[in-house]
């Protein structure tokens, strides 16, 4: 099946659905397939829950005359959402970098929206499945496209600055995440500059943090926009402030290393003609969420969860921030960080030095990779090993930071640390 003809059943509702768990009316299901799964095995029950189409690779599940044959559905899912985006031609901004995606996106999202009708990538759908997603869901009535791509290898972040053809492109940093698949840092700083490369090679535009060096020498032959002038950061405890334009910005967001993602969003803002009022509005009437630097009052404690993710970069970012935060009885349960191949044990007992220098008394690492270094705080291997100790600990006033990767659900200790 051409992609154009495809494409006149999706122009029908604009709608695109890949689980059957969460089917919209009148929207095309596209039967991806994976280690674990085969959807083209629920072709006939999308089609039950109410898609007027659904897409197959494989022939012996053409059933109805509504499912239809591709060669590959991922493919096909990738290069439809690449057709809309090219008939859209609307500003596309491209966002990626190791620390600091997510909530640099959602800002941008709530300053653009001010003025734009503004589509962003919802959550972390930031993938090779997620982005042409994000793609999809824009429409006609759509402005602007905030797209956020994520990565773990070289040529990733190619493929999806392809697929979305970002006008604008924006990297929060270049950090220590997911080592393991690129190589070490300098195959991160080549695999996130894949952005840039795209950006040059059609005449994109990059933001730019001036005071990245990296940024300035991988943006040398680009086109390039700084962040505005005169942005200072005027105080990071407990949220973080900006002098902007002769006011102050106060943020509920916490840490100096969201210092720059304030500023990117104040920079496109400016550049996208939303007024000054406008900016201070959206910055400060954002909260963060999902378990992305929140501060929870929680008995007598003040928590400061940040356990959505965690690298060596946002770590130490987090370690530093929580050193200068006001607070009483400061206590860090960190989690192990993921993907880090030959560089984990190294990266973690780095992690156990910086406590150690800083001088924090109380100190609970969690995890088996935090539990093979050497370290004079607790260790425990098993999270369930660290429940049954809190629980005969008398932690009170205490102000707590809990930070590790996704897969250690650190968010759980909320529900026992009374």
């Amino acid at each position: 099946m051409k992609i154009e003809e495809l494409y006149k059943y999706y122009k029908q509702h604009f709608l695109v659905d890949t689980d059957t768990r969460s089917i919209r009316k009148n929207t095309i299901f596209f039967a991806l397939k994976g280690p674990n799964f085969n959807g083209n095995a629920f072709a006939e029950k999308a089609l039950d829950a109410g898609a007027i189409y659904s897409i197959v690779e494989e022939p012996i599940y053409v059933t109805k005359p509504n499912i239809l044959l591709v060669e590959n559905v991922l493919e096909t899912l990738q290069k439809l959402a690449n057709y809309h985006r090219k008939q859209l031609n609307i500003p596309i901004i491209g966002l990626t970098g190791s620390n600091g995606k997510t909530t640099t996106k959602e800002l941008l999202h709530a300053v653009l929206s001010k003025k734009y009708k503004t589509v962003a990538t919802v959550g972390n759908l930031n993938n090779h499945i997620g982005v042409p997603l994000t793609l999809l869901s824009m429409n006609a009535k759509t402005e602007i496209g905030i797209v956020e791509m994520g990565a773990n290898h070289q040529k990733e972040i190619k493929l999806l600055s392809h697929l979305c053809a970002p006008n604008f492109g924006y990297i929060t940093n270049f950090g220590k995440a997911h080592l393991e698949g690129f190589g070490g840092v300098e195959g991160v700083i080549k695999g996130k500059s894949e952005l840039y490369t795209y950006l040059k090679n059609e005449g994109g535009i990059a933001i730019v943090n001036p005071n990245d060096k990296i940024q300035l020498e991988k943006t040398n032959e680009i086109k390039r926009i700084f962040f505005e002038e005169k942005l200072i950061l005027k105080k990071a405890t407990p949220f973080v402030a900006v002098d902007y334009k002769n006011t102050t910005i106060e943020s509920k967001l916490i840490g100096t290393y969201n210092f720059a993602n304030i500023c990117a969003a104040i920079t496109f803002g400016h550049y996208f003609g939303i007024e000054s009022t406008d900016i201070k509005d959206a910055l400060e009437s954002y909260v963060p969420s999902n378990n992305r630097s929140q501060i929870i009052k929680k008995g007598t404690h003040t928590i400061l969860l940040d356990a959505y993710n965690a690298n060596p970069t946002s770590m130490k970012a987090a370690i530093d921030s929580f050193k200068l935060m006001e607070g009483k009885n400061k206590v860090l349960i960190l989690g192990d960080m993921f993907e880090l191949g030959e560089y984990e044990l190294e990266e973690h007992q780095k992690i156990a030095a910086l406590t150690l220098s800083a001088n924090f008394e109380t100190v609970f690492f969690i995890g088996k990779l935090f539990h093979k270094i050497t370290t004079d705080y607790q260790q425990f291997k098993e999270f369930s090993d660290f429940k049954n100790h809190l629980k005969t600990q008398d932690l009170s006033n205490c102000t707590v930071l809990i930070k590790g990767s996704r897969g250690m659900q650190l968010e759980r200790i909320l529900e026992f640390l009374n």
